[in-house]
This record gives structure tokens, C-alpha cells and sequence, in this order.
């Protein structure tokens, strides 16, 4: 019978190590199995700019049925409901069609290892009507149904403006969270408005577009040095966000948002992003340990502290390193990272070697405010210490992050040639996405 290694989760680090398990020990004697809730992986540091329609998913989404015959893993289309320890195997929740009528019942998938790689989902801290009221960017169909309606409200404008010049109407859009993804959304936001004028919208443009971006704690994105931090807020507030920070929500509302203050804060399009979590299933798992913010314990190896052979990493792992006070953070590089200890102490568990620990080097952080900057800090074994970079060397960093994201998912050939396709793609395309 062959080794049965099952990765559940397709994000960064669940395809980067199929990725690599399937290409290390092919078919013969393992089976690399992939289960994931969506079709096609879209790397989720992008998602920002496929809500705004300045990135055409469609062109950067990787299909995971051709992925897994091209590097010899399989894929089944599904989302994790349970697991059975005893009996090693994952439950899969029963998939239905859009309809709701039931495609695939509930089955079970046999495993020698697992690896739950599911990603988080955002936080809202109990807010009242954030549940109801409020977007998310946490996969591209959110994204997809975030570009939507703010086109769809554009074209309100425009229409307004069309029949009465003297008519005061905007797009309003609030922004909660000015984390990474709550700062690139708001300054990619301005960059497609500035470019709707060029495609049949020709009384619309920035001026038209009003953003809030409202933070909860001293300063936007606290990762950053402070420095940096207070450039990113002058260039928002440059392009006209509105910056609000500490400042709490109390409650969404179809109208908009009500904050701590008393004031409220009117919005045609609310976005949460103030925040991740583990998902609710993580609490479901036949006795797994789960930390405070519902993510998996596990131990310096990525194992989990209750099963030696089920594994966690990326954002649904909670992992304090030794001498430190605080969990890796849920970043993408950290997944990235995670995935290669993973595959190692894999190799090792088979052969019935002795495991590696896990040791997260920061590499720094790098935001971009769209095509009007990019500021970040760089660290570690980049510059052998730490180096606050802006401007065009922050630009080229950012940049290349996805080309090595690329890489890691596709292998140095057709990684490589993905690079140049998408050099093309930026002359040939249009700018925006309007569909």
C-alpha cells in the first residue's frame, strides 16, 4: 500500500509543498493528495489588487487539477470538516451546487501524514453587523464580489454626474484595519479610479472616490518602523484617504460604520480587515490543541503538540519560538518558510530520521501604496541587519516577492517564462479589469 501524505489547504505553503513532494517522490510508492475548497489558487497578497480591478486574476490563477498532473500530486475539490485520529483519516464536508442540491456526500481520505495548511480567516471581534455588512478579502471570489459593486457604484456616479454636472455624488468606501492589506487596498483604490475616465467613464475619477481608513490602535501598519509608518499615512492622506486612528468600531450598519466616538462613518462599500483567526473548524479536530485565536499548537517541528504525525503551518499554526515572547506572525513569507521545514521533516519522518525545528527568519515587510510608492523594511540574511527602504529598490522588492512565489509553486522554467508573460501582459493589457 503507498504512504498516504494528505495537505489540506492550497494557499502559499500547501502548494509550494505538494509542490515539492510530488516532484521528490512521484507515484510509484506515494500519494500526494491536495484537498481545497476552491478551484484555482490566486496568491493572497494580491487580492487587494483584484479588488480593485488592477489585476485580472484570470491571468495569474493557477489551476490546481493541472498543477497536481504536471508535479504529481492529486487534487480533491473539497473543504475539511473533520478528522479521525484513530482511524487516520480526514472527513470531507459533503460539496453542493450552487443550487444547494448535493454533488459528493461526506467521504473520508485515509493518511500516514497530514498537513493542515487552511489558512485564516478575518476577525471581527464580535462586532454587531460586521457579519452582514461588510467585505471581505480572504479568496478571490470576496475579492471578485468587492470589484463589483464598487464598479457598479462608479457607474452610479457617473450617471449622476452625466445628468446634472452641479450635483455632489461620490463613491464612499470605509476601510477597517490599516494593516497591510487595509493601506494597499485604499491607495490601489485611487490608482483605478484615475484610470475609469479611459474606459467609458468620463465624468468619473479620483475626486469622486472618498476612502476612510480606520485603525484601532496608535498608528497604521504597526509593523513597520515607526518612520515608515508616518511616511505611508502623509502619502494616503496625499492621495485623499481619510485616516482615522485610534479609533474603535462599534457596529456596522447597512449605512456605514458607528465608531467608539459616537460619530458614524457613511459607506456604500464597507471592508473588514482588521484582523485574523484561526477558522471554526480548527476547534473540531478530534482533540487537537488550539491556541487562544483558534489556531493549531504545535511543537518546534510544526508537528502538532497531540499527533506526531499531523502537521499545521502557515496562518493556522500557533508556534512561539524559544526566547521569544510572541507567535510568528501570519505572513505570507513565514508559510513560505514553514512549507520547506515541512517537507524536510517529512522526508526525515519517512526514512526514520531525526526532525529539524522550525527557525522563522524575518526578512522585513515591504507595503505598496500602488504605482505611488512602496515603503518597507528590510532584515536578516537580505541586508545583515535592518534597512528602511522607499521609493523604486521598494518597488523592485515588492515586486519580487510574487516572482518568487512564482518559482516556488512552478519550478525555475516555467516560473521563469510566467515572469516574462506577465512583463507582456502589462503593455498589452488593459489597465484595469471591468468585468
Amino acid at each position: 500500500m503507498k504512504i498516504q501524505v494528505v495537505v489540506v489547504g492550497g494557499g502559499a505553503g500547501g502548494l509550494e509543498l505538494v509542490r515539492r513532494l510530488g516532484a521528490k517522490l512521484g507515484r510509484d510508492d506515494f500519494d500526494i493528495i491536495l484537498v481545497e475548497s476552491n478551484r484555482t489558487h490566486i496568491w493572497k497578497p494580491l487580492l487587494h489588487e483584484v479588488a480593485a480591478g488592477s489585476l485580472d486574476a484570470n491571468l495569474d490563477e493557477v489551476g490546481y487539477r493541472s498543477h497536481g498532473h504536471r508535479w504529481g500530486y492529486r487534487f480533491f475539490y473539497g473543504s475539511l470538516e473533520s478528522i479521525d485520529r484513530a482511524a487516520r483519516q480526514v472527513v470531507v464536508a459533503p460539496l453542493h451546487d450552487d443550487d444547494g442540491s448535493e454533488l459528493i456526500g461526506r467521504h473520508r481520505l485515509r493518511y500516514d501524514y497530514l498537513v493542515i495548511a487552511i489558512g485564516s480567516i478575518s476577525n471581527d471581534f464580535g462586532t454587531p453587523g460586521v457579519k452582514d455588512h461588510c467585505l471581505f478579502l480572504e479568496n478571490r471570489s470576496q475579492a471578485d464580489r468587492f470589484r463589483k459593486k464598487l464598479l457598479n457604484h462608479c457607474l452610479r456616479v457617473s450617471r449622476t454626474m452625466s445628468i446634472d454636472p452641479k450635483l455632489e455624488a461620490f463613491v464612499d468606501v470605509a476601510i477597517v484595519g490599516a494593516g497591510a492589506t487595509g493601506v494597499e487596498l485604499a491607495a490601489e483604490l485611487y490608482n483605478s479610479a484615475s484610470a475609469l475616465k479611459h474606459y467609458g467613464l468620463e465624468v468619473f475619477d479620483e475626486s469622486r472616490l472618498r476612502v476612510t481608513l480606520i485603525e484601532a490602535g496608535a498608528r497604521i501598519l504597526p509593523a513597520l518602523p515607526e518612520p515608515l509608518a508616518r511616511a505611508a499615512h502623509a502619502e494616503l492622506e496625499a492621495l485623499g484617504v481619510r485616516v482615522l486612528v485610534d479609533t474603535s468600531v462599534t457596529a456596522a450598519t447597512e449605512q456605514g460604520l458607528s465608531l467608539a466616538t459616537g460619530d458614524q462613518v457613511r459607506a456604500d462599500i464597507t471592508v473588514w480587515a482588521a484582523g485574523v483567526r484561526g477558522a471554526n473548524v480548527l476547534r473540531e479536530l478530534d482533540g487537537l490543541e488550539i491556541s487562544r485565536s483558534n489556531q493549531l499548537v504545535v511543537r518546534p517541528t510544526l508537528q502538532t503538540t497531540s499527533d506526531e504525525r499531523v502537521f499545521a503551518m502557515g496562518d493556522c499554526c500557533f508556534l512561539i519560538p524559544p526566547g521569544e515572547e510572541r507567535p510568528i506572525p501570519p505572513r505570507a513569507q513565514a508559510a513560505h518558510q514553514m512549507a520547506a521545514t515541512v517537507y524536510r521533516n517529512l522526508l526525515r519522518m519517512i526514512s526514520g530520521g531525526d526532525l529539524e525545528a522550525f527557525v522563522y527568519r524575518d526578512k522585513g515587510s515591504l507595503v505598496s501604496l500602488s504605482r505611488f510608492s512602496t515603503v518597507g523594511s528590510l532584515m536578516g540574511n537580505l541586508v545583515g541587519g535592518r534597512m528602511a527602504v522607499e521609493g523604486r529598490l521598494a518597488r523592485l522588492v515588492y515586486l519580487s516577492l510574487y516572482r518568487m512565489h512564482l518559482l516556488a509553486i512552478h519550478g525555475w522554467v516555467k516560473g521563469v517564462a510566467l515572469i516574462l508573460v506577465g512583463h507582456v501582459n502589462r503593455v498589452i493589457r488593459p489597465r484595469l479589469k471591468l468585468h
